[in-house]
């Protein structure tokens, strides 16, 4: 899960002293696995590794970054090894290929 902070709210939290009480809030609520700061095309950025185990929790993870600080939230969906063991190549590939 990729987040991008608005450069002007971002800036704003951090003046009025709620940038890391909010950010606390929101990683504890989302349990990801690993969290991460940095910057993306100048911008201040979170790459979270979330579990995302129905299309439903989407909202759950992603509303709180648009509710707090109005960022950009993306999703990309990974797969382990065993994922993509388990995903079937061989019959895609009779099929399809």
């Amino acid at each position: 899960m990729q987040v991008y902070f608005p450069v002007e709210e971002f800036n704003e939290a951090v003046r009025d002293g709620t940038a890391g009480e909010s950010l606390q809030r929101i990683i504890a609520e989302a349990e990801p696995q690993a969290v991460y700061f940095s910057e993306q095309d100048g911008q201040r950025a979170a790459f979270l590794v979330v579990d995302v185990a129905n299309s439903a929790d989407v909202p759950a993870l992603a509303e709180p970054w648009f509710l707090t600080f109005k960022a950009d939230v993306q999703f990309r969906i990974a797969m382990t090894p065993d994922d993509l063991a388990r995903a079937g190549l061989e019959e895609l590939g009779g099929k399809w290929g």
